[in-house]
């Protein structure tokens, strides 16, 4: 029988090895995984490469992953100087990448499509493209790019069956969706847990084939 829920966090979070590439859902707070991360935390996994569309705000879950000094760099669409990853930053004790938000989804998507690379106009007439290969299409500048993969996604999710096919609530979708394909093992906390057959077909968001583990952390 497929039972992908697990019973404890540390079941959650086992064997997550030190200096893997994490993907993690959500924006700011909506949609992102609080308790996979207070897991993550207190498992222990250092030089750990976070993949997120916001920086590490004050007060928000990674800042404590940082503050621990788990994080050896962090990929994401902007970062505030003033916030604890800016600070790190600024005192050489962490490695940034700035990808546009939309070029970040998509590098994560394409890694679970298997699409190698793809051009953007994004970033193609700015810094971002220094040194970097550029190819002209119909008149328009465009930035080669590459998929974005990860070794885990923690994403959140609102409902979730022991099959692990998930459902996303309202905007917290984001970028969880996305996440869940593109990592070689993705881990899913879930407000609620129903019945196989309770989620109708067209309502999953997220197949349970792309969802290694589930655990519930109620509301």
């Amino acid at each position: 029988m497929i039972d992908k829920f697990v019973a404890t966090m540390a079941d959650a979070t086992a064997r997550i090895p030190d200096g893997a590439t994490i993907l993690v859902g959500g924006f700011g707070d909506v949609g992102a995984p609080a308790g996979l991360l207070d897991g993550l935390a207190e498992q222990g996994a250092r030089d750990l490469t976070i993949v997120i569309v916001a920086g590490g705000r004050d007060g928000s879950k990674i800042e404590r992953l940082l503050s621990l000094g788990r994080v050896r760099k962090m990929v994401c669409s902007f970062v505030r100087p003033a916030s604890l990853a800016g600070r790190l930053y600024q005192k050489g004790e962490l490695a940034l990448e700035i990808v546009p938000q939309g070029t970040l989804a998509e590098r994560i998507r394409a890694a679970g499509a298997g699409i190698e690379a793809f051009y953007t106009p994004t970033g193609a007439d700015t810094i971002l493209a220094d040194g970097r290969e550029t190819r002209t299409f119909h008149g328009r500048n465009t930035l080669l790019e590459y998929p974005l993969r990860g070794d885990v996604a923690l994403i959140e999710a609102w409902q979730a069956d022991r099959w692990g096919n998930l459902t996303y609530r309202e905007s917290a979708r984001n970028l969880n969706p996305v996440m869940a394909m593109g990592a070689a093992l993705t881990v899913a906390e879930t407000r609620h847990v129903v019945g196989l057959g309770d989620i109708p077909p067209e309502h999953v968001h997220t197949a349970g084939p792309f969802v290694h583990r589930v655990i519930h952390v109620p509301e």
